[in-house]
């Protein structure tokens, strides 16, 4: 590629970085539209981690840290927490520029490197997760990051460069992207590493295979130097926990539906027609890695809420990246450059709902009518007092109650809607009732009434433990800002708050079946419509 459209594509993806980026701080702070619960989730690691607190020794979460450092850090900085997830998305999208650049530049020609570079740049970049619902959101920002290393780590190592070589920035991209993986999301590690590692090997590029090898080890050198030897056995420990949780719902269509649901099956023939295709095109090697990646794409899917197969767009310019340049017939008489430029075009149709949510959210965002729009944290200056949320969505605390159970209006049905037995907990047998919505209202309330605390540290039994976010209570040490229903830094708690109404009726269930199992001294102190608070010890 001539120097010329190396400065072309460069002009483009910094052009694509000034106009998200830009455009998403104008607002003068972070106006969501939904998945407050995720919100609420992200701010309580991020606070955490501003304060010092280290991941997966002082809370618990099975998301790796490098998720949440860079919005940590702009919050100690002293940026509001609405401005430092913007910030930390225009940071991570300059900090990997210069790889984006690079790998478009070295391997692709000028349309497609223009083409790779702004769809990993909109991934780190976007206000929203993907698919096709437009409401703004930061909820699952980790997903789209660890998407956009995940391209970048896949195109280095199928597509060996034919624009300029440089072995030890192929192999610091690669592996610096892998290593990036494991400490943001492990479930894209998990998928991809074995396809990446055969990509190098049977594209011959090995010395950037070790030169990826040497990049990963120096990243989790940093990371064993700051945190220590003790960080990889807790964080191990915090996959194997959520992992074995009896409570962690799967995030939507089971796995077999990945792959044959209505609206998944017409994606896994383009990827399988992708394989045998290039094949017959004589791409031996990029066909054998892309039937490899296939089970990684569809696990990463499955993985993910909402099932967004934000992988299509990345096969697209792999298949027009690979195929052949002059015609090819295949054994059928089929055309075969022809034929994988229409399975690229179909291809794209099927991600462009999802890309096109992402690449304007942040001008969605900008035009905003704030009208209705409060501060999420009902703060009006300080670190939590920039992110905002629609009032009703907030405020309007809601009850989800069952009406079929013994003694109840439609009781005759008991037996027939199979509700499962009612949790129990000390002599007290709680009501079929989840909350829908109002989260904020009802932390905000809740805790204002917890004088009885005077501000020790209050373990709560349901999916959030966010209380300290809205009034002056200490955090929960050792706390899973999002519980999947165990006791995680129960024992460093004064108190222990159990909503007879809980957010997560099952999470809410698996934690007093585990207070009770460990037979924990609790005193009553308070009990009202909505809670019990017992004294722990």
């Amino acid at each position: 590629m001539s120097k010329t459209n190396r400065g072309a594509v460069l002009l483009v993806l910094v052009a694509v970085l000034i106009a998200m980026g830009g455009i998403s701080l104008l607002k003068g702070g972070f106006f969501i539209g939904k998945h407050e619960g995720d919100t609420i989730h992200l701010v309580d690691i991020v606070m955490r981690m501003s304060m010092g607190q280290k991941p997966h020794s002082d809370f618990m979460t099975p998301i790796g840290f490098l998720a949440f450092a860079p919005m940590s850090m702009f919050v100690a900085w002293g940026s509001g927490i609405g401005h430092a997830i913007i910030q930390s998305q225009i940071f991570v999208a300059i900090a990997l520029l210069p790889a984006i650049w690079w790998v478009s530049v070295s391997r692709l020609p000028k349309r497609l490197a223009m083409g790779f570079g702004v769809v990993v740049l909109v991934m780190i970049l976007a206000l929203v997760h993907g698919e096709a619902n437009s409401a703004v959101s930061i909820s699952m920002h980790y997903n789209r990051w660890a998407w956009a290393l995940a391209y970048l780590a896949i195109m280095g190592s199928i597509l060996p460069p034919i624009y300029g070589q440089s072995r030890i920035a192929d192999g610091a991209i690669i592996g610096g992207a892998m290593a990036a993986l494991v400490l943001i999301k492990v479930t894209y590690f998990v998928a991809f590493a074995l396809p990446v590692v055969l990509a190098l090997i049977v594209t011959r590029q090995i010395m950037t295979f070790v030169y990826a090898i040497i990049a990963g080890l120096i990243v989790a050198g940093a990371v064993t130097a700051l945190y220590g030897v003790d960080f990889w056995f807790a964080y191990l420990a915090d996959l194997q926990a959520v992992a074995s949780s009896e409570t962690r719902a799967a995030p939507g269509l089971p796995l077999d539906q990945i792959l044959i649901a209505p609206a998944y099956m017409g994606i896994t023939a383009i990827g399988v027609a992708g394989v045998i295709l290039l094949r017959q095109a004589g791409a031996m090697a990029g066909g054998l890695v892309l039937l490899t990646l296939l089970p990684g794409f569809v696990y990463v899917t499955y993985q993910n809420y909402g099932n967004d197969p934000q992988w299509l767009l990345l096969f697209a310019i792999l298949v027009l990246a690979l195929r052949p340049e002059t015609d090819r017939r295949a054994p059928s008489g089929l055309e075969l450059r022809g034929a994988l430029g229409i399975l690229a075009v179909i291809a794209l149709t099927f991600g462009a709902p999802s890309l096109l949510n992402m690449a304007y959210s942040p001008f969605r965002h900008n035009a905003v009518d704030t009208t209705d729009y409060i501060p999420m944290f009902f703060e009006t200056e300080g670190a939590l007092s920039d992110l905002y949320a629609f009032a009703p969505r907030i405020v309007q605390v809601t009850e989800k109650r069952g009406l079929d159970g013994v003694g109840e209006y439609f009781h005759e049905w008991n037996e027939l809607a199979d509700r499962g037995e009612p949790t129990e907990f000390m002599g007290m047998t709680f009501d079929d009732c989840t909350l829908d919505g109002g989260m904020a209202a009802y932390s905000e309330s809740i805790g204002a009434e917890l004088t009885a605390v005077n501000g020790q540290p209050v373990f709560v039994a349901d999916i959030f433990n966010a209380l300290w976010l809205y009034q002056d209570f200490a955090p929960v040490t050792g706390a899973a800002p999002w519980n999947y229903g165990d006791l995680s830094g129960f024992e460093n708690a004064s108190h222990l708050l159990v909503p007879t109404c809980p957010m997560s009726a099952q999470v809410h269930g698996a934690i007093l079946d585990a207070i009770t199992d460990a037979e924990a001294s609790l005193t009553e102190i308070d009990r009202t419509e909505m809670y019990i608070l017992y004294e722990i010890g």
